[in-house]
């Protein structure tokens, strides 16, 4: 058996309760961080590929796109196709947003969300925004530039750490899926309207369009920073925080719109007298060294790892430069990437309709399939028709667009939105909010890493870059059947039962490690 599965109806019924007003509107307030991640990745690509921002801050890239050489002189031989925008300092640029996400969500973010609520994390997270994008569209020189992607790195350090636990603890169990997917749907709409915006401002005379494509980062974080203050706390985070239980039931009975809430309470509860039975210790501590945390310690770093070495992110950063090093100009880049990010958003909204009926793991099976046919088959056209120098004939640069197409679809219904829900749901509430600080630091660290070497990898790896990602593609779909169970439906507080099902994770936590872990929850 591949996975294990929860069959109790009454642990699903549990959860039960139905959609409010309420519940929806204050997870779309919640998700406006996810949108803000959306438009800071995809702004910077576009951005680096505009001619006025690179003659501004990185000439010598723009030198070798007009066929020179990046030395002083600009006399060094012609620059191959796949090393025109090899530059360390241009993807610095790129991941000191990612640098200084991982820095904030290891040493701050996980203790604000935990010790004073996934509210709270938001307003930092928001106001840091706001700073990040001020600087950012002032930007005089590069070092200032990089400071305003730190400070927007510092708000994604806040947002990525408390939106996903905000998300997952505020809907009902059996939509679960769909509104923690709605992080990914906003993420890809923040995508979609950077990608707008950069189209847009390209054509602006003058040369400072991209300064407007980086400060309109700050009109999401106003909503975000604005919502947030009105946003209620969610019922796990205020028992977490000392709240007696007519408050916390009371905002419960608003949250479900319906009257019976004891048992969900009861749960929470139960789950919030375990974290002080483990006696004080610190929940990073908790994650780290208890065997019956391995099984979500495991999820909590494999499966952001994975997510970042589908190459997604690689494509996110540098489709237009990747586009423009296949012979496009640079409106038809910024178009095509538009129509890529759009046929992404809609895959993305399709998952919500799809993950509560299907459940995480076919998903995440079938897009996996999609991204390995697909990412082999770009890298096999680039390695045929994209050469050192030249361009692929026009038949076979629009083959590509098609095919990075069905990549970005194939991710955006299943490994895009599944990489937020999975780890945010399978994590009881005492190592909950350090849990998510080791998946947020897992994903930032591959994706600093990815940022930083993807442009110096195609230069050196060309063509062969894209079976790289496509090999670690095949063994992420690999894990998920052999080591993911189904946790479709299943309340939140009980999702941890189905490690005692499941034929791997039952002999890694082991008998002893199971019952140690009920009587906490009793």
């Amino acid at each position: 058996m591949a996975a294990g599965f929860v069959d109790d109806e009454g642990r699903r019924r549990s959860g039960s309760g139905r959609v409010t007003a309420f519940v929806a509107l204050s997870c779309a307030t919640a998700a406006m961080g996810g949108a803000i991640y959306g438009y800071d990745i995809s702004i910077a690509g576009g951005v680096s590929s505009m001619e006025p921002f690179l003659r501004d801050f990185f000439p010598g890239v723009l030198r070798r796109m007009a066929g020179g050489g990046g030395g002083a002189d600009g006399g060094a031989p012609r620059v191959s196709n796949y090393c025109k925008f090899d530059s360390q300092l241009l993807t610095l640029f790129t991941s000191s947003l990612y640098i200084s996400g991982l820095l904030t969500a290891v040493l701050l973010a996980s203790w604000v969300t935990a010790s004073r609520g996934r509210r709270a994390s938001m307003i930092l997270g928001g106001f840091a925004y706001i700073a990040g994008a001020a600087v950012s569209g002032a930007a005089v020189n590069v070092s200032m530039a990089i400071l305003g992607r730190a400070l927007l790195g510092v708000g994604l350090g806040f947002t990525t750490q408390s939106v996903p636990l905000y998300m997952a603890e505020m809907a009902p169990a059996r939509y679960r899926g769909a509104f923690s997917n709605g992080i990914q749907f906003s993420l890809c709409l923040g995508a979609l309207a950077a990608t707008t915006v950069n189209f847009a401002v390209e054509k602006i005379r003058g040369g400072w369009g991209w300064r407007l494509s980086l400060a309109l980062a700050g009109v999401p974080a106003v909503f975000l920073t604005v919502g947030a203050v009105f946003l209620p706390e969610t019922p796990n985070s205020l028992v977490q925080q000392g709240k007696d239980r007519d408050t916390v039931k009371a905002l419960l009975q608003r949250i479900r719109g319906v009257d019976a809430v004891d048992d969900e309470l009861d749960e929470i509860v139960a789950a919030n007298a375990a974290a002080a039975a483990a006696h004080g210790e610190n929940g990073l501590w908790l994650i780290l060294s208890r065997r019956r945390y391995r099984p979500q310690l495991a999820m909590a770093v494999l499966i952001p790892a994975f997510t970042q070495l589908t190459g997604i992110n690689a494509i996110g950063f540098y489709l237009p430069v990747l586009l423009r090093t296949v012979g496009m100009g640079e409106s038809a880049a910024l178009l095509a990437t538009v129509i890529l990010v759009v046929v992404s958003s809609a895959s993305t909204l399709a998952s919500m309709f799809l993950v509560d009926r299907f459940g995480r793991r076919a998903l995440l099976l079938a897009g996996g399939a999609q991204m390995l046919v697909s990412e082999a088959l770009i890298g096999s056209i680039m390695a045929a028709k994209l050469g050192d120098e030249g361009a692929p004939s026009k038949a076979y640069a629009t083959l590509l667009v098609v095919l990075i197409g069905v990549y970005s679809t194939g991710f955006g219904w299943s490994w895009g939105p599944l990489s937020w829900l999975v780890p945010s749901e399978v994590l009881p509430l005492e190592v909950r909010s350090a849990g998510q600080s080791v998946a947020v630091a897992t994903c930032f660290a591959l994706t600093v890493l990815v940022a930083q070497c993807f442009l110096a990898a195609l230069c050196r790896m060309k063509a062969w870059i894209f079976f790289f990602f496509a090999g670690w593609i095949a063994a992420m779909t690999a894990f998920v059947y052999f080591f993911l169970p189904e946790t479709k439906g299943i309340p939140i507080e009980q999702v941890g039962s189905v490690w005692e099902e499941h034929w791997f994770w039952r002999r890694i936590v082991g008998t002893d490690e199971i019952h140690a872990s009920s009587k906490l929850s009793k």
